[in-house]
């Protein structure tokens, strides 16, 4: 199941959106892409979820994130901490 949202513009703006090559499917496209790349870098939506929205594959969804400078990756110095931490027993409990 979907539901619609609309995105409401003054006429004179739709033209000159129009005029520009921005047809309506356009305008629809890049809104979803917009919103899903603000969702994400908020940490409103999970990186899945977020490529789902902006309708991108997760290849491209990464690629428009880097073109935008929102990093993919964007962990506190505490979890990068913690990740540490767990590989290291990996590698120790692999050792034995």
């Amino acid at each position: 199941m979907t539901v619609k949202a609309v995105i409401d513009l003054p006429e004179d703006l739709y033209q000159t959106l129009s005029s520009h090559g921005f047809s309506k499917e356009v305008i629809s496209k890049e809104s979803k892409k917009l919103l899903a790349l603000k969702c994400f870098s908020d940490k409103i939506l999970s990186f899945g979820k977020s490529a789902e929205l902006s309708g991108l594959s997760i290849w491209d969804f990464i690629e428009f994130l880097s073109e935008n400078n929102v990093p993919v990756i964007d962990y506190s110095e505490e979890q990068l901490n913690r990740e540490f931490k767990s590989v290291e027993k990996l590698r120790k409990a692999l050792k034995k």
